[in-house]
């Protein structure tokens, strides 16, 4: 099988972008960039994730010497207007999925592209409702090793989608990388998801 030659670099170790850029057919190369991930005081949840995304993609740029086109994403869980970032132990995540229990989150993805001085964003706001979890519920999930490394402590696809009662937006976004939104962007730097060989 023929290795196509990268179209762009991911400023990303995620594989949930990978996967999901390997759904696009996009042949890519992983750089991940190593920023300080913390809001700044009084920044909206939407400002955060537009920046963080604008901040990984330029550092990656700067150390990729500027070869390619450079992608970079940031996916927050939202509640009540606070960002619930990755949980840091078992308590911590037993409280995320406490509070998301029975209620509506949102979830942003930023999507950050950049070539040369040209620079697309892009971001993707979608609503999540979980339904009702009990203790033992979280325990056996924390027990899966999923929530670990995930923003609001689960993923939606994997185990973590048993709690989600409905989803309004974007299920790639909710993910880590919303597909429509990276595919315009893509579109405005020359590169066509379509074009691509299937096989």
């Amino acid at each position: 099988m023929e290795t196509r030659s990268p179209q762009i670099i991911l400023a990303s170790a995620s594989p949930r972008r990978r996967e999901l850029l390997d759904q696009l057919g996009i042949a890519y190369e992983v750089m991940p960039a190593g920023i300080h991930e913390h809001p700044l005081p009084d920044e909206s949840p939407e400002t955060y994730v537009r920046r963080v995304a604008a901040e990984k993609c330029l550092e990656t740029w700067r150390s990729g010497g500027g070869r390619l086109p450079v992608l970079a994403a940031d996916t927050e869980v939202v509640l009540d207007g606070n960002i619930l970032g990755k949980p840091q132990d078992f308590e911590h995540a037993s409280r995320m999925l406490a509070q998301l229990a029975g209620r509506e989150h949102r979830v942003l993805s930023a999507v950050s592209l950049r070539h040369g001085e040209r620079h697309w964003e892009a971001l993707s706001v979608s609503s999540v409702r979980f339904r009702r979890i009990g203790q033992d519920e979280i325990e056996a999930y924390w027990a899966t090793g999923e929530p670990c490394d995930k923003a609001g402590a689960y993923a939606i696809q994997g185990k973590g989608a048993v709690f989600i009662e409905h989803l309004s937006g974007s299920y790639s976004g909710v993910m880590g990388l919303p597909l429509f939104e990276t595919a315009e962007l893509l579109k405005q730097a020359g590169i066509s998801v379509l074009a691509q060989p299937s096989c």
